[in-house]
């Protein structure tokens, strides 16, 4: 119980950091300034926030349960993952971890951007626009939110066979940051623009620093599993 509470807050906390990463970060301004189109109505912009969220982790959940399901279903895959996925583990821990650091960069994903058309198309929507919004959002991986999710979340998800409350938890804190900056607009707040810089500098810090754990874990892990060597027993 206790390692799957520290998976969900691991899961918790890789959805923060993706929500503030440059390209996901983009996203989520273009998201605030769909619901924060209604600053005379506040409900109204704190419930935008709050769909926009729910369509993320939406989303997320409908992957994770996909994937994770799927992978279990078949008797072969799933022994085959529970006698592998330990090993694979470290090395994917650190490939994370250089990708986080800035180490290395790849154009896999870039992120897909929507068209005018489109754009009319969902703010006629109303407030359900909100929603499709963060599930197209969520779809448009870029390489930093694609190395969390697929090269991190989903290998604990498999790890501890949760395709739906990990990958729910990481989509609900992917959104968190857009309902803070709703209610800041809902509030009339005018410091909206410094908010995100104190964000953006906040990120590079908390993706550096995270990158380097997964880089020192993937290390642990490699060193255990392909070694037995205990290095938990140092400390």
């Amino acid at each position: 119980m206790n390692e799957f509470a520290i998976a969900v807050g691991s899961a918790f906390w890789l959805g923060i950091l993706t929500s503030i990463s440059p390209c996901p970060l983009a996203t989520n301004i273009a998201a605030i300034s769909y619901v924060g189109k209604d600053v005379a109505s506040p409900s109204r912009v704190l419930m935008g926030g709050v769909l926009y969220t729910a369509g993320r982790s939406f989303a997320y959940l409908l992957i994770g349960i996909a994937l994770v399901s799927s992978l279990l279903s078949a008797p072969s895959v799933s022994s085959f993952l529970q006698t592998y996925m330990p090993k694979a583990l470290g090395p994917l821990l650190i490939l994370t971890g250089l990708v986080l650091t800035g180490a290395l960069s790849f154009s896999f994903f870039s992120g897909s951007g929507i068209s005018a058309g489109f754009q009319e198309r969902i703010k006629k929507m109303g407030l359900a626009g909100a929603i499709v919004l963060g599930i197209i959002f969520a779809l448009s991986f870029c390489p930093v939110s694609a190395a969390l999710f697929f090269g991190s979340l989903i290998p604990v998800a498999l790890k501890f066979q949760s395709g739906v409350m990990l990958p729910a938890v990481y989509g609900l804190a992917t959104g968190l940051p857009v309902i803070g900056f709703a209610v800041l607009v809902a509030l009339g707040a005018n410091k909206v623009a410094n908010a995100f810089d104190k964000v953006t500098v906040f990120e590079i810090w908390a993706r550096r620093i995270t990158g380097t754990v997964f880089i020192l874990a993937g290390a642990f892990y490699i060193l255990e599993q392909y070694f037995q060597v205990s290095v938990w027993e140092w400390f």
